[in-house]
């Protein structure tokens, strides 16, 4: 038996913050719940990113509902990337039942059944906020990432992107970009140009870039890529004092890797460019959830992949912090989980040889500690418990602790049709972004061009051929000047973090 007053004597300091926190539960020894070790995460430390891990079924997703909702009472919003699709409860008031009155009993904290500020978001054309970004907004570098393009194609994807620039042509979804290498390569004149400034381009591999932009539409990339764009800014609402929770449903992940490489890069490097350093501001500004994690490392782009490390280290000094939820601490890897601060162990099951590895390489990864056998206990840990370490407000990790945690007050099921319809007709956001804006842009005006040149080479009277109008390009420059040097500024920007950053 350990020594129950020595527990709560070493532990209570180091779960004791003196600023703003959360709490996920009460401290736990020998089995029983000590009411006196409330276990508490300093909000100031939040934005250290951190994991959620555990077998299916010990609890994590209601654990991840019960961190939403405590930053959600601390007025943080959050955006949870739902991949099973169960989370939407949280925007409906819990009831009280015999386990969460059991559970309360022990803890003896208050429960308080109610409701989460919440929006819906898609990025696959489901109920919800249309989350959006052009073509322009992507840029050479992050495009030929996602494309998954060699060398000297990316190169063609870069001098495709100053060719439209310097013509006027705004590349604002994917039909304009496929329309600008079709000019460049089967029109004689769009040949020409591209020959005379910027240097003759294989038709092999212009067909390669083009052949790798259908594979990315046929994961649903065309609905992706568009206007309105989606403002990042639009993560940080809160509603009478709580922070907003962002569900983004990506259900269809595992046939879909492409599209959702596309969307992570596309949100990192917006949330990166444009939210302000916030160095030691108290709390995080946004906190993202990625469930089922996993996937995203399993299935996701090489891309996407060789930038987590980068952003996981970046993007914290932005006000923002990272959770990765999945099976067992081994789905992440290495370089990326020794930068996460929080760690929430659920229970692990040992049924193979591999899993009993698993087990081994996640206790390493815990603080010492006298008061449990971590190898033992990981296995036997009930639904609804955890070990928990964090960082305290000097950024120390705090001793392991097996935790009893709270109970989500939110509802602990998913939304049936007609509340899901209700939550998202009532939206600002989804009214917001609802239209598919279909403005003139590259595609439409190399088709008229492309049509004036067909008209005007067709057999008439002995007439010289009618010359195009000089200052023509000029005029659209105008016209687009304010939308083209906006996504400039942003493609110049992502090329920048993703292009210089991750070459060191």
């Amino acid at each position: 038996m350990a020594d129950k007053a020595k527990f709560i004597e070493e532990l209570t300091p180091r779960y004791t913050p003196k600023g703003e926190h959360i709490i996920l539960g009460k401290g736990m020894l020998d089995g029983e719940v000590v009411s006196e070790i409330n276990v508490t995460i300093p909000l100031k430390t939040i934005n250290r990113h951190g994991l959620i891990a555990g077998a299916t079924g010990t609890g994590k997703t209601k654990t991840l509902q019960v961190f939403a909702e405590q930053l959600s009472h601390a007025g943080v919003p959050s955006l949870v990337l739902d991949i099973k699709g169960d989370f939407s409860g949280i925007a409906e008031a819990g009831q009280m039942n015999p386990i969460i009155e059991e559970r309360y009993a022990k803890t003896q904290l208050p429960y308080n059944p109610q409701a989460f500020p919440v929006e819906l978001m898609t990025i696959s054309g489901g109920k919800g906020v249309k989350l959006r970004a052009t073509v322009t907004e992507f840029g050479p570098v992050l495009l030929s990432k996602i494309l998954e393009l060699n060398d000297t194609q990316q190169s063609i994807m870069s001098i495709v992107f100053k060719y439209s620039d310097d013509k006027g042509l705004p590349l604002i979804d994917l039909n304009d970009l496929k329309k600008v290498l079709q000019y460049v390569t089967d029109n004689a004149q769009g040949k020409a140009e591209l020959a005379a400034n910027y240097g003759s381009i294989a038709p092999a591999s212009l067909g390669a870039i083009l052949r790798s932009i259908v594979a990315l539409e046929q994961q649903g990339a065309a609905d992706f890529f568009g206007e309105l764009s989606f403002d990042v800014h639009d993560l940080l609402e809160t509603r009478d004092g709580k922070g907003v929770v962002n569900i983004l449903r990506v259900a269809d992940i595992q046939n879909k890797p492409q599209l959702f490489s596309t969307f992570m890069l596309s949100l990192f490097a917006e949330i990166y460019m444009t939210f302000p350093e916030e160095g030691d501001s108290g709390k995080p500004k946004l906190v993202l959830f990625i469930d089922e994690a996993h996937l995203m490392f399993d299935e996701s782009s090489k891309a996407l992949l060789s930038q987590i490390e980068t952003m996981v280290k970046l993007i914290r000094s932005k006000g923002v912090g990272i959770y990765f939820i999945t099976q067992i601490p081994g789905d992440v890897p290495e370089s990326v989980l020794s930068q996460l601060g929080l760690k929430i162990q659920h229970a692990l099951r040992g049924f193979t040889a591999k899993d009993k590895k698993e087990i081994s390489k996640a206790v390493e990864n815990y603080p010492t500690t006298e008061f449990y056998n971590a190898s033992n206990l990981i296995q036997n840990l009930g639904i609804g418990e955890a070990f928990i370490t964090a960082l305290d407000e000097k950024g120390i990790p705090t001793p392991l602790v097996h935790t009893y945690l709270i109970s989500p007050e939110s509802k602990m099921d998913v939304l049936s049709d007609s509340e899901v319809s209700d939550l998202v007709n009532n939206s600002s956001l989804v009214a917001k972004y609802q239209e598919d804006i279909n403005k003139e842009s590259a595609y439409e005006m190399l088709t008229s061009r492309m049509e004036q040149a067909t008209q005007n080479s067709a057999p008439t009277q002995k007439s010289r051929p009618v010359k195009e109008e000089p200052g023509m390009f000029e005029q659209i420059m105008k016209s687009r000047a304010v939308n083209t040097f906006f996504s400039t500024l942003l493609r110049e920007g992502a090329k920048a973090v993703f292009g210089k950053i991750g070459k060191r």
